[in-house]
């Protein structure tokens, strides 16, 4: 199994990067892309690792309904995508009203995509699941939230989803954003599979500065002995170095692949 970081926040070395977040996962040849940034971007690089996402990729899945994690899905077309059926609705940002959802309708998706919505788990290879809805269990995750919906009511993001891979009886937990959070994304996902052993997290953990939020997630990973975790994306720059002093981690960059 190995992961390629398509998008993301930082950019490696020869490697295009933007606000957002693309991985392509691949597992015996089964490949999935998980996400595509806002823009081409994801394309771009691919070209430059010799990766033909038209040709070699048949399914797509999106983690949630924001423009930085779908936009690029304007650049596809012909393909299965896999999202929660609220990842089309429109949100804003609290504090400006700037428009934060995705670039193309519900109507266009279906025009472009073979499209399959769920709020269930989903599987979509032996070993590689859509998550579906991830439940709000921990007392220190997806308590506040700075995006509303058109009618300006808190918007928790829903849709928020993520994909989880079985390798050797270890679950390897990927996410978009994390906007139900990064614990709670694992907990479904040790749900959905059965099975208690994590090997690996990575992706967008949204987690903004060094607080409670982010000491309460160190402290659970350590205790489910997570040994390889790589926030990205959305995890700034305080909360990343907290993860560097705990687990010594390193900067997921675009063009990296990761090997399970």
């Amino acid at each position: 199994m190995q992961l390629t970081v398509l998008t993301d926040n930082c950019a490696g070395a020869g490697f295009l990067a933007e606000h957002g977040l693309s991985y392509l996962i691949d597992d015996k040849g089964q490949k999935v892309l998980f996400d595509t940034g806002h823009t081409d971007v994801f394309l771009k690089n691919a070209i430059k690792l010799e990766i033909d996402i038209q040709k070699e990729v048949n399914t797509v899945v999106l983690s949630h309904g924001h423009w930085d994690h779908g936009n690029g899905l304007s650049h596809l077309k012909g393909k299965q995508l896999i999202t929660h059926p609220m990842a089309f609705m429109e949100r804003f940002r609290g504090n400006d009203n700037s428009y934060i959802g995705l670039g193309l309708t519900k109507d266009e998706i279906v025009d472009r995509y073979d499209l399959i919505t769920t709020r269930e788990p989903y599987k979509i290879a032996d070993n590689i699941y859509y998550l579906g809805e991830i439940p709000r269990q921990t007392e220190f995750e997806s308590k506040t939230t700075p995006f509303v919906d058109k009618s300006r009511q808190p918007d928790y993001v829903p849709d928020d989803s993520a994909i989880c891979m079985v390798q050797n009886d270890e679950l390897i937990v990927i996410s978009g954003c994390a906007h139900s959070g990064i614990c709670n994304t694992i907990l479904h996902a040790q749900k959905v599979t059965g099975i208690s052993k994590v090997k690996a997290v990575i992706g967008g953990f949204h987690l903004k500065a060094n607080n409670k939020q982010t000491k309460e997630t160190i402290h659970f990973l350590k205790n489910q002995n997570i040994e390889n975790v790589f926030p990205s994306h959305c995890t700034e720059l305080d909360a990343l170095a907290a993860f560097w002093k705990e687990f010594n981690i390193s900067q997921v960059k675009t063009g990296a692949i990761v090997k399970f």
